[in-house]
């Protein structure tokens, strides 16, 4: 098997379904090319150190999976067959540690875990054949991660060059009450097109990953940087000279200077002193002004600027008519106090989101999990429209 770290092959990005546009932003403002785009993520061709440069510098992806080999397996003893072909002991360490992910629909394959069997069998005959002992192996993602991808007679086998996944940016000890996954918050403040030199606004903060992620975002500071293990880096071949200049870089093009106004109020002093935790273990709790108020005693500098709520979307029986009041009071404040800006309300709830009583300009489609969500965008405009 050639060496990987320096050999361009097929590489899928994956994200959270509907973050892929966010993404595909990300990766072409990379220099990379795109050869195709899909629902949960997108494909193009890098080395495994190249590999390096997407997982410090991604906010919105899940998993940079680099391939090995794609095959024809209809059943368990032929995918076999075709994994213990590759060489294995240029890729683990004889007395290192990896683990198996797998996406599988097969006929033959009742449950995953013995598809990642399969594929953990192979490597290990392989590599006790040749080099007389057998790697450990297990269900821990901290050192080199293999991922199996097996739809009907087709097979792809990639090392998972992330490990642990991206989307989680490492600061977040504390989640707090219904936490947004930090991809996601940070996608939503890209579809914004924030500038990251005008106020941003989080009003009902919870734990702070928006806020978080705008501060970010506003000194282009990479989450790679919050982050010192990756499955790349237990890869035979590995070179720690290319990922520390990558951290060089990333380092260098972070911009403390000129932080605009970030302002993170909640009703719940034990939900900004959460905020506050996370804020510090990002490094960024200097640039984020906490509040503890009701969210339409928040602070708001003069516009132009980005507003942006996540409020409860009311799944639970029984909270309907007091989060009716909440969205009224929303779109109440909005109008009346944040003049000039954008505002967003982030949602699960179409009933709901109806009670904050603007007229949405955009609304842009997110899941929250497996909760089909919208990112509302509202025009608050200094004065009448027409000025």
């Amino acid at each position: 098997m050639k060496e990987v770290f320096n050999t361009q092959k097929k590489v899928i990005i994956t994200c959270n379904k509907r973050l892929s546009p966010y993404l595909q932003e990300e990766v072409l403002a990379l220099g990379f090319d795109i050869k195709r785009l899909f629902n949960t993520g997108l494909e193009l061709f890098a080395s495994l150190n190249e590999c390096i440069k997407l997982n410090l510098n991604l906010q919105t992806a899940s998993q940079v999976l680099y391939e090995l080999a794609s095959f024809r397996a209809k059943d368990p003893k032929e995918l076999y067959d075709n994994l213990i072909k590759l060489e294995w002991e240029n890729i683990i360490p004889f007395d290192g540690y990896f683990s198996v992910t797998s996406n599988v629909h097969n006929e033959t394959i009742t449950t995953p875990l013995f598809a990642n069997v399969k594929v953990k069998d192979a490597i290990v005959d392989r590599i006790k054949d040749k080099k007389g002992v057998r790697p450990n192996s297990g269900p821990e993602l901290s050192k080199i991660v293999i991922h199996l991808h097996w739809m009907e007679d087709r097979a792809e086998i990639f090392i998972d060059s992330s490990g642990e996944t991206l989307a989680k940016h490492g600061y977040r000890k504390h989640p707090g009450k219904a936490p947004m996954l930090e991809a996601l918050a940070a996608s939503t403040i890209l579809a914004t097109k924030w500038d990251g030199k005008t106020p941003f606004i989080n009003p009902m903060c919870g734990s702070g990953t928006l806020a978080i992620e705008a501060a970010l975002i506003a000194q282009h500071r990479a989450p790679g940087l919050l982050r010192m293990n990756y499955a790349f880096m237990h890869v035979i071949g590995y070179d720690e000279s290319v990922f520390f200049n990558e951290r060089k870089l990333l380092k260098e093009k972070t911009d403390k200077s000129n932080i605009p106004p970030i302002i993170a109020s909640d009703i719940s002093e034990q939900a900004i002193g959460i905020a506050k935790i996370n804020a510090q273990t990002a490094g960024v709790e200097h640039l984020i002004d906490f509040q503890v108020c009701d969210f339409a005693e928040t602070t708001v500098p003069d516009g132009p600027g980005v507003i942006m709520f996540n409020p409860e979307y009311g799944e639970r029986l029984g909270t309907h008519s007091k989060l009716e009041i909440t969205y009224k009071r929303m779109g109440d404040f909005m109008k009346q106090e944040c003049k000039g800006y954008r505002g967003y309300v982030f949602t699960g709830n179409p009933d709901l989101a109806k009670k904050i009583g603007l007229k949405a300009s955009r609304r842009f489609e997110f899941f929250n999990g497996k909760l089909d969500c919208r990112l509302l965008q509202y025009e608050l405009y200094d004065g009448s429209r027409e000025n």
